[in-house]
């Protein structure tokens, strides 16, 4: 995501407070596999979701969130898409587009996939008038439990509104403080595995140094940025309204 923030304003300078703390499902795909895969299928367009390397950007036509996904492959007029790089997501999205050769790579959001049938079962016996929001990142079996299935800015609009008094929460818990936070007459009950411990190694402490010294800065070659910056700002143009 720092790496989108310099991609679409290079003049800018971009801190990252924690370089290790990366997106083990981003380095999921590589740049030498998908361009194997783009010469298998030449005519196919790259869609890449937006936790991918800014290499892989480089490499797509279009990239896409998890709210925007469908709508996007749905106004590409290719029928081949290689979808890169999550599988749950690409799953998910072929639900809805069945006039397209959707070819999903084989990656995973560690900390979405790790929910169980079990786990969630099991809380929704113990809250029986809470509604299940999962994120479209989690396994197919846990997704068909949901009542709905939303991006993480889509729960915080979703609670914010809706009627019910009890949530169960599909995605990473800590998402749990800001709604408590902002909702604070409702109840969120989240999933103790649902932990990214790659968002865990960026600390106040981080911050606070990365502020004090305007470091580590997000450096990327100029011709990624230049290429990189295409299909994210196609992203942005056709996330917009009909």
């Amino acid at each position: 995501m720092a790496e989108s923030a310099k991609i679409l304003s290079p003049d800018k300078i971009v801190i990252h407070p924690n370089i290790d703390a990366k997106c083990p499902m981003a380095a999921m795909v590589e740049p030498e596999p998908l361009q194997l895969t783009k010469e298998q299928y030449p005519k196919a367009a790259v869609v890449s979701y937006v936790n991918t390397s800014a290499e892989i950007k480089a490499m797509s036509d279009i990239c896409c969130t998890s709210s925007n996904a469908i709508k996007i492959i749905k106004k590409l007029k290719e029928k081949d898409i290689i979808f890169v790089p999550d599988t749950n997501l690409g799953l998910y999205i072929k639900r809805f587009i069945k006039d397209k050769n959707i070819l999903i790579w084989p990656g995973i959001c560690p900390t979405h996939h790790k929910k169980k049938i079990e786990d969630i079962l099991q809380l929704k016996k113990n809250h029986e008038s809470a509604e299940f929001l999962v994120h479209p990142e989690c396994n197919p079996d846990v997704i068909d439990l949901s009542d709905y299935v939303l991006s993480t800015q889509g729960m915080v609009n979703h609670v914010k509104l809706a009627k019910s008094q009890e949530f169960i929460i599909g995605t990473e818990k800590e998402i749990g403080h800001r709604l408590r936070k902002e909702n604070p007459t409702k109840e969120f009950y989240t999933i103790d595995k649902a932990v990214c411990p790659n968002m865990k190694k960026i600390t106040l402490t981080h911050v606070l140094n990365s502020l004090k010294s305007l470091s580590p800065e997000i450096q990327l070659e100029a011709e990624v940025i230049e290429k990189a910056k295409i299909p994210l700002q196609k992203m942005l143009i056709a996330g917009r309204g009909d």
